[in-house]
This record gives structure tokens, sequence and C-alpha cells, in this order.
């Protein structure tokens, strides 16, 4: 199923269609400000498992994301955020970062992991911000590009719904995506550092 969704402006109707599926242990793909997603409800363990099958990654090893629609629901999902990296954040949020934090008590479990850090987004586009929204929890989120795909062919929601429509419940299309992946920043030590540069400049 292809769902086009407004970048700027997402219609209700159709966030409602993409959330219901969310809802229902669906896992889909989405647009953000750096490249297209696959993307399920946190705390749904059957889509979690469906997202590893399909990237080819145990549980265990999988670094999936949380995409959060403010700074304030991400403090309900890590421990406590030191006032520097509040303040990088602050700065670099809404945007194509991925800030690794120390993750909440609760994290580790919804995760099936013993790992005690989690990435966190909250990209500068209206359609996973506002699919967040709609089902009042994070989106647990995880690149389509990987080594064996051409990542030019990946910007576009048609051709990455061509590629992946048997396996996923929907590919939402938001305009082309970009080639350039999140800059992941690591934010669990005493110093940010810098971990995979990307669409995201500090």
């Amino acid at each position: 199923m292809l769902i086009d969704i407004h970048p700027t402006t997402p219609e209700e109707r159709k966030i409602a269609q993409a959330a219901a599926l969310l809802q229902r242990n669906g896992v889909i793909i989405i647009p953000t400000d750096s490249v297209y997603c696959f993307a399920c409800a946190l705390g749904s363990s059957k889509a979690l498992e469906k997202m590893a099958r399909i990237r080819d990654i145990s549980l265990t090893e999988a670094n999936f994301s949380l995409i959060c629609k403010d700074l304030s629901q991400v403090s309900e999902y890590t421990a406590p955020v030191p006032q520097p990296t509040f303040k990088l954040m602050k700065r670099s949020l809404p945007g194509p970062f991925t800030f690794i934090l120390d993750a909440g008590v609760q994290v580790p479990r919804l995760f099936r992991k013993s790992k005690r850090e989690v990435g966190i987004r909250i990209p500068d586009h209206n359609i996973p911000r506002t699919l967040v929204e709609a089902i009042g929890k994070p989106l647990v989120v995880s690149s389509v590009h990987s080594a064996d795909t051409d990542s030019e062919y990946m910007t576009d929601p048609g051709l990455v719904h061509e590629k992946y429509m048997q396996l996923v419940d929907a590919v939402v299309a938001g305009g082309i995506g970009n080639i350039e992946p999140s800059t992941v920043v690591d934010c669990t030590g005493d110093e940010a550092v810098l971990v995979r540069p990307g669409r995201g400049v500090l």
C-alpha cells in the first residue's frame, strides 16, 4: 500500500490511516528529514520483531532509534540529560541528527536488549512528528539504506514501495528523500562525540 501524504501539511485522514496500521502492530516506511526509514510503534513487540526480520538482524544487535515529537517526550525515555547536552539538542532539533543518550529504565525492556543507550531523533519533517502525535508514543525507526542498496534508488518512495511492498504494511510517500543519513552524536560521555557525519551540521 502506498499512502501519499503532503510533507508540509499532512492530511489528517491519511495520517489516521497510517497511524491505524502502526497501532495494529504494523511496520511502515516513512520519510524523514534525512533518509526514508522503516518505522513501528514503540512497545509493539510483534512489529519490532518484524522490523528486525526485514533488516535481517537480531533484536539484541539492532541499533534502532526513537523518533519523538519534542524534547519533552524525549525526557520520558532517557536518563536525565546534562545541561550542556540539552542545550546542544535544543539548538540542533528538530533536525537531521541522532543523539545517543543514556536510556531510561523502561527502554531496554521495550527493545528487549541489555544495552543502556538509545538513539533519539526529532526530525525536521512534519509527517513523522504528526504520526508520533497521532499514536501517542515514539516511533522505532531504522534506515531503509543498507550496504547492498543503491542510496539514490532509495530516495524515491515509488521505488522504495516496489522493493518493499511485500514486506511492509505501507509506504508513506512524502516527496523525494535525501541520500545523506542523519548525523550521529554520542552524548553518553563527558563530551559530545561525532560518531557519523551526515546531513546535520553541529
